[in-house]
């Protein structure tokens, strides 16, 4: 699989871990109860819900190795250790759009732990890269979906 390193919080790390636990416990048994139901009911060549079991199977699979994989590659980060002098992941950054005037925070997370509505928002988006290495006054003009937009930073915190 891939060696991506990725950042998390602790909550983002344990929630991780939590989450494959349960793909693997409960998750497992799961599977392994529908196969059994499935194969009960006779002729395996000609019985569909095995086939979508085993399917369903594969997937949940599929799954778990890409969590280990992330887990694996995984870096804890200490939120009590970021540096406020300039823009960087675990910052807490208000931008104001410099052609409407609106003014947002958001905190730089890793993609994994991405969530707008909560205000975490993904190194990897085009904001957030653009914002990465900025310092409080400074602009920066990134290119959007919805075309080219300057933003100034107006405070970081951690």
């Amino acid at each position: 699989m891939s060696k991506k390193i990725s950042y998390y919080t602790k909550d983002g790390f344990e929630k991780l871990k939590t989450e494959l636990a349960e793909l693997k416990g409960k998750g497992r048994a799961a599977i392994a109860y529908q196969i059994a139901e499935a194969r009960d009911k006779g002729d395996l060549s000609e019985n569909a819900e095995y086939d979508a079991a085993k399917d369903a199977q594969g997937h949940l699979e599929a799954k778990i190795a890409q969590l280990e994989d992330l887990v694996s590659n995984a870096r804890l980060l200490d939120e009590n250790n970021i540096d406020t002098s300039k823009v960087s992941i675990l910052s807490k950054v208000t931008i104001k759009n410099l052609k409407n005037g609106a003014s947002f925070t958001y905190t730089l997370v890793s993609e994994e732990e991405q969530d707008l509505k909560i205000g975490r928002l993904s190194t990897q988006s085009p904001i957030g890269k653009g914002l990465l290495g900025k310092k409080k006054g400074e602009s920066a003009m990134i290119k959007t979906p919805a075309g080219d937009i300057e933003f100034q930073v107006m405070d970081i915190t951690a």
